[in-house]
Formats: structure tokens, sequence, C-alpha cells
């Protein structure tokens, strides 16, 4: 049985290797997420969710399997 809350392991090997719509996915898998740390005193703070959104493919693109 298949978790529905994990992203398919294909979507995040694509998502690595620079494909826009598997990184598109994995930026929507964690929308939620990411509005949830940009709170701040009960509005979304634009900057920081650009940043977070920034930093998240940052480390999708340097992201290694060799480990």
């Amino acid at each position: 049985m298949r978790n529905k809350k994990l992203i398919p392991f294909e979507v995040i090997e694509k998502a690595v290797a620079g494909e826009p719509e598997a990184v598109d996915a994995v930026l929507q898998h964690y929308t939620a997420h990411i509005k949830y740390l940009s709170m701040y005193k009960g509005h979304i703070n634009d900057d920081t969710q650009d940043r977070l959104k920034a930093k998240l493919v940052e480390a999708i693109l340097k992201f290694c399997f060799d480990r």
C-alpha cells in the first residue's frame, strides 16, 4: 500500500535531474507547509515564502543519491 503523503521516487529523480514539471510537483507538494512557515502575525510574508521556495529548489538541484 502506497503512502499518499509521499512524493513518488520517480518524481524526485526527475526533479533532481532538473525537469521543470517535477520540480513544480515537489513545490506544489510542499506549498501548504511553506505557507505555514511563512506566517507572521497571522499573515503570509511573501518575501519569506519566496525565499523558502528558492531554498527548496536549490536543495533539490544539489541533492545527491550517492550517499
